[in-house]
């Protein structure tokens, strides 16, 4: 289903773990929601702007967020999810193509539940949510 703002959910089980994924790449959010939609509930949005505006009406169990985006990029949306009640206890993993070491640290400093490096394979996707999910 597509609100026509660019989400998507899949999954309909009311007792899934919600996941939002955040990524500018509408490739890279059909394959994500592909990976993950038979095992969670799964909105896909393509901007940290419309992404803070989900949250400020959702709360997600986890959040996949792209670090490199245009237009509130995956940091400016952590910091923002961190400064608010609704959302700062929400687990972030940032998904980037980046490996370099200064990128790695910039993300850790922010303190994200975990860090994904794309391309991202099916399973090892799927064991890190289970483990932050349970």
């Amino acid at each position: 289903m597509d609100d026509g703002r660019g989400m998507t959910t899949a999954g309909t089980a009311s007792d899934r773990k919600h996941i939002l994924i955040v990524d500018d790449d509408p490739n890279e959010l059909k394959m994500l929601r592909y990976y993950l939609k038979d095992h969670y509930k799964v909105t896909v949005i393509s901007s940290g702007r419309t992404a803070m505006e989900f949250m400020s009406k959702y709360t997600p169990d986890l959040v996949l967020l792209d670090y490199l985006m245009p237009e509130n990029n995956g940091a400016a949306v952590l910091k923002d999810m961190q400064s608010r009640d609704r959302t700062k206890d929400i687990p972030v993993f940032f998904l980037t193509g980046q490996t370099g070491t200064e990128t790695i640290r910039e993300c850790l400093t922010l303190r994200p539940a975990g860090y994904i490096v794309k391309p991202v394979a099916r399973n090892a996707l799927l064991a890190k949510m289970k483990e932050a999910l349970g």
